[in-house]
């Protein structure tokens, strides 16, 4: 089977990893292009592409930019003649010119039980919204988003703990076995794609640093969700001093929310005794 991969964060690399060590190499990969990261603003590749990289495999890479970019290199996707496309958090809208390239279509795998929680924030959400559980959902692609129909999913249960960068890695983990169950009997015609209840769809966004901003009127299980959902970005956070300071790690005791690990704008990551023992002013009334 030939096919061509479209990815680029943590889940997506997850995802094609998997892929590759069962034998399924990808023509091609497409994701995002290098950005600059951190204070020092350093060109870095997304994890697809290290993964690549550090494969040994000779994977044609394209890194478009927008919706232009997918066109451009259309041609040459075409001249791949692939059987199937498989998407895992690419996170750019794909023309419907480049969806039908594919004899058997493309094929999404999407951090969610379908229709719940389509779009870009799925897993976050599902930990804000204090789900108990989740899951992952192979579904066919259409023009619309998240909308096609279901090819199979799978159940994961979200413990008290779980941040987005845990359950992320256990969705992808999931999503990859199933994908990989499921290729053989999609191809052969063996399993027909179901199409979703749209009644009861609802959507999520892309998340933005300001989506971490806590708003301290909130209880304090509303927070610590937040401390979860937005872990390792953009952390809950909130100032202090003229600082921002994230609350990297919290729990709820009764009421009140007991704050673990925080760190201080331009500092390190502290226990909230180490946090203490250096900011002897520092009072949770302060912050805003």
């Amino acid at each position: 089977m030939k096919y061509i991969f479209f990815g680029t964060p943590e889940f997506a690399a997850i995802v094609l990893e998997k892929l590759i060590n069962t034998g399924y190499i990808p023509e091609a990969v497409i994701c995002n292009p290098d950005e600059p990261v951190g204070r020092k603003q350093i060109l870095t590749s997304p994890p697809v592409k290290r993964l690549i990289a550090n494969s040994g495999q000779l994977i044609e890479i394209f890194q478009p930019v927008n919706k232009s970019g997918l066109l451009a290199i259309s041609r040459k996707l075409l001249a791949i003649k692939p059987d199937l496309a498989i998407i895992a958090a690419y996170g750019k809208i794909i023309p419907k010119e480049i969806l039908d390239i594919p004899r058997y279509g493309t094929l999404n795998v999407h951090g969610s039980l379908l229709p719940k929680y389509r779009g870009a924030s799925p897993i976050q959400h599902a930990i804000l919204n204090g789900d108990k559980e989740t899951g992952v959902t192979i579904m066919k692609i259409d023009e619309e988003m998240d909308h096609g129909n279901i090819i199979s999913n799978l159940k994961t249960q979200i413990s008290k703990v779980d941040t987005y960068d845990s359950l992320s890695q256990k969705l992808a983990i999931s999503g990859a076995k199933l994908l990989i169950k499921i290729i053989p009997d999609y191809i052969s015609g063996r399993i027909k794609p179901i199409e979703q209840d749209h009644s009861k769809a609802t959507y999520t966004k892309i998340i933005k640093k300001e989506d971490g901003k806590i708003d301290w009127s909130k209880s304090a299980e509303e927070i610590e969700r937040m401390t979860r959902a937005f872990y390792p970005w953009p952390t809950a956070w909130t100032t202090w001093n003229g600082k921002i300071l994230k609350i990297l790690e919290a729990e709820v005791c009764g009421n009140n929310l007991a704050i673990k690990k925080l760190q201080l704008e331009g500092g390190k990551i502290l226990s909230i005794r180490e946090f203490l023992n250096g900011h002897k002013d520092f009072s949770v009334a302060c912050l805003k």
